[in-house]
């Protein structure tokens, strides 16, 4: 009987979930940067300023779990670290629509 551990497409499976939060991620800061330019203004470079970041610092931390290249760089922090900052977009999106800026 083999005492090691067979992780069988658990790996994997987590890499796809991983690659699945960049690309939404992606996916809404274009459209929040697309929003966002479309007024134009100060407000709305702002706006898209502060989105780029956000995913910038996202990308950051989910890359290496969604490539399988290292661990995850904020010791087990990451899962909390994504959802703040996916609520920090959302309310960045929440502040473009209530401002008009469409």
């Amino acid at each position: 009987m083999s005492t090691g551990r067979d992780p069988g497409l658990q790996p994997e499976r987590t890499r796809l979930a991983w690659r699945r939060t960049l690309l939404t991620l992606t996916v809404a800061t274009v459209l929040a940067v697309r929003l966002a330019s479309s007024a134009g203004g100060p407000a709305g470079a702002l706006i898209a300023g502060g989105t780029v970041l956000v995913w910038g610092a996202l990308l950051v931390l989910c890359w290496p779990r969604g490539t399988g290249t290292g661990p995850a760089r904020t010791g087990g922090r990451t899962l909390p670290v994504v959802t703040a900052g996916t609520v920090v977009l959302a309310l960045l999106g929440v502040l473009l629509v209530l401002r008009g800026l469409w």
